[in-house]
């Protein structure tokens, strides 16, 4: 056959196969044409002879024409597949393409002004790859525009005041580029819809514009950081809401940082390296230069009245000098007051009137039984150790016995006593918890729980928790409990009383009778349970943010939990939370809880309760924040805030992370934070993230959308960005009020 017959074949094979494909198809090989081959590919399966390209790889498509035998592309998604090439300009054909995800790439050039023919676009991520040029001037021509990534690019030039015309954009991130010249101060009223704007690491000059203050919607970070911007701080940014962070580091900002508004909840971080920046958070305090001028003026002596030459030959203390020395007069007398009080109650208390001090104390406040003589109080001396160094009446020193002050004969054999931390608990005495019927509640490495249910029919949670520390620790131990025991929150479960003894410590504290949000979420059999309504999941939220951030803001020491998780969560018979085991860690520390494992001899309790240590699940390191994961540090308040975001997702996603192995299913997630953030990125909608059972109130989805904020803020990877938790606790309580 001659070389004619075979072109004229190739004819006539060729156009069907390239006529059946679809025209979104068509488009779409332009993508593949204009990137170089990469191995593995992602348009491996990327054929020509299909009829559309719904089963191509990173495709999707949906029945949006009408016509159900021709379905449209609505999603094209090739992310962080190394592809290196450009961005061909026939993607703009693509008209019902709502989401166009290629970041993470490596594609160059400019973005085709094309690409903006695409009316249906909602969301555009092309950050991470190399685009230059500038923002196309049809961008905001998308009437449903609401998420544009282009960070971590080449892009220049100034932001156009078109941008005003994007009014349903929602992020707006074009951080790491090149941006330059002056940040347009129109925009932004326009702009009603938007909760993310990130500008930084560019080369935006000039001030900060007031008018970004009237961003009513922002609920994440406003990022202005790594710029050249100048001048002071507008007063109008207290004008954001409290849960927006502020990241203003590394610009040539001046002044006194306003104190209005949001202002209050941004740490130091959101200002560092401004050398002009002066005043709170910051440890700068900003001098008023300019009484300080004045003061050395000779002209502002003259406009006193006061004759330069009278000045300089008699000169009074200042202005400030007197208020100096009235400060000082006022604090000596109010010294000198606490003094003489001080003085009074120490000599009353040694009169006896004082204290009323038992061996068998009674949580209450009534007593009975043996005094003991002083012990280690400051205020009230007596009755907070059995079986220690105190002073006998006489002044003489006393070395406490074996058996400790329960009374000689008690029959205890536990030398300790039983102390009461909240004097309006109900009443109970020794010999009682331990004729009582215990069960065993929980194990853990930090020792057992029991249900112990008093005469009364009363029950209460009695906490093993070590049998060492000795008698060096016992004031160390004493100053923890009676601080913990001061922290009265209904949110928080309320501790009792103590036990301290040689061999045995035991913390008695109200018993929560409905389990753990651990147990409720997970359900029977593993398996998330269908019972809690948005109503509920939601009051649990609001108690355990109301109760930590009392924790944080309004304990005598602003205490951090460190262990929050949803089997530390206790919920009543109404599903009122109440936060569990806090400030455990560190009595456990004190005690030196280095019982072995299964131990039964010795102990107040004896045989009968044996001591457990189970092993410790590597599950609860996912409720740690990322700074807390690594050995040492100090543990801070945000860990805590970090900790209640990754509860608050379990929550709304009805996925436990502690489940057991045996129990976990293959619908669970190994890190719920960065497989939220990823959907939220992508756009994957918020039936395929949020619980099923909360699908069935239809009513809910603004609230529950509003609560995904909230936690995503909570379980930002930077500390400083993250909210407070009173923050968090009063945007929660705007949801579904």
């Amino acid at each position: 056959m001659g070389l004619l017959p075979i072109l004229l074949l190739l004819l006539i094979i060729i156009p069907p196969l390239a006529a059946s494909l679809n025209p979104d198809g068509l488009a779409l090989l332009s993508l593949k044409s204009a990137t170089d081959p990469v191995d593995p590919s992602p348009f491996s399966d990327w054929s020509d002879s299909d009829p559309d390209p719904c089963r191509w790889t990173g495709v999707s498509c949906s029945n949006v024409s009408g016509d159900p035998n021709n379905p449209r592309v609505v999603s094209v998604s090739i992310a962080a597949r190394n592809l290196r090439g450009y961005i061909p300009s026939e993607l703009g054909s693509l008209s019902y393409l709502r989401r166009l995800n290629l970041h993470g790439n490596n594609l160059y050039g400019p973005i085709p002004d094309q690409l903006f023919n695409d009316t249906s676009l909602h969301a555009l991520f092309l950050y991470s790859n190399n685009l230059s040029g500038s923002l196309p001037p049809s961008l905001c021509s998308l009437p449903r525009l609401q998420n544009l990534d282009l960070s971590n690019n080449s892009l220049s030039g100034e932001l156009p005041s078109d941008l005003s015309r994007c009014d349903g954009l929602q992020r707006l991130v074009l951080s790491t580029n090149r941006f330059s010249g002056e940040i347009p101060a129109g925009i932004w009223p326009a702009l009603s819809s938007l909760v993310q704007l990130d500008l930084s690491m560019n080369r935006f000059t000039g001030h900060i514009p007031a008018k970004i203050g009237e961003l009513k919607s922002l609920s994440g970070t406003l990022n202005l950081s790594n710029n050249f911007l100048s001048g002071p701080i507008p007063a109008s940014l207290g004008n954001l809401p409290v849960t927006v962070s502020l990241d203003l580091r590394s610009n040539n900002l001046s002044g006194e940082i306003p104190q209005t508004g949001s202002f209050s909840n941004q740490g130091p971080t959101a200002f560092l390296d401004n050398p002009l920046l002066c005043g709170f958070p910051l440890q700068k305090t900003c001098e008023n230069a300019s009484l300080a001028a004045a003061r050395d003026s000779p002209q502002e002596t003259a406009s006193t009245g006061i004759g330069r030459h009278h000045s300089s030959s008699r000169k009074g203390p200042s202005q400030g000098l007197i208020v100096l020395i009235s400060v000082a007069d006022a604090a000596a007398v109010a010294l000198i007051g606490l003094v003489i009080v001080y003085v009074y109650w120490k000599r009353k208390d040694g009169g006896g009137g004082g204290c009323s001090c038992t061996g068998k104390a009674k949580l209450g406040g009534r007593s009975g039984g043996r005094r003991l003589k002083r012990g280690w109080g400051f205020l009230c001396p007596c009755g907070e150790r059995a079986g220690s160094n105190y002073e006998s009446e006489d002044g003489g020193g006393e070395k406490g016995g074996g058996r400790g002050e329960v009374g000689e004969g008690d029959g205890d054999g536990g030398g300790g006593d039983l102390v009461a931390v909240d004097k309006g608990g109900f009443e109970f005495e020794l010999d009682e918890l331990l004729r009582a019927s215990a069960y065993v509640l929980g194990k853990s490495g930090l020792g057992i729980v029991y249900k112990v249910v008093l005469g009364s029919g009363v029950p209460v949670a009695v906490r093993r928790i070590g049998e060492g520390g000795g008698d060096q620790r016992y004031r160390e131990f004493v100053g923890e409990v009676q601080a913990i025991g001061r922290v009265k929150h209904p949110n928080v479960v309320r501790l009792r009383a103590y036990y301290w003894a040689s061999d045995e410590k035991l913390l008695i504290s109200d018993f929560i009778p409905n389990g753990s949000l651990s147990s409720l979420l997970r359900g029977k059999s593993g398996q998330p349970s269908s019972s809690l309504s948005w109503s509920t999941r939601l009051k649990i939220a609001k108690g355990t943010a109301r109760g930590l951030a009392y924790i944080h803001e309004c304990s005598p020491r602003k205490f951090v939990h460190g262990d929050i998780k949803p089997s530390n969560i206790l919920l009543d018979n109404d599903f009122h939370p109440h936060i569990s085991d806090f400030g455990l860690n560190r009595l456990v520390t004190i005690t030196g809880n280095d019982q072995p494992e299964a131990s039964s001899g010795g102990g107040l309790m004896g045989g009968a309760l044996p001591y457990f240590r189970p092993a410790q699940s590597d599950r609860s390191n996912t409720y740690r924040a990322p700074e807390a994961r690594g050995p040492g540090g100090r543990p801070a308040q945000k860990w805590d805030v970090y900790s209640f975001g990754v509860v608050l997702l379990e929550l709304l996603t009805g996925k436990s992370l502690e489940l057991s192995p045996t129990t976990s299913t293959s619908i669970e997630v190994p890190d719920i934070v960065k497989w939220v953030r990823k959907g939220f990125d992508e756009e994957v909608p918020i039936s395929e993230m949020v619980d099923p059972v909360l699908l069935q109130e239809v009513h809910t989805k603004k609230e529950v959308l509003a609560a995904f904020h909230i936690a995503l803020a909570c379980t930002e990877s930077d500390p400083e960005i993250r909210p407070r938790m009173k923050t968090v606790a009063e945007n929660l309580e705007r949801i579904g009020s």
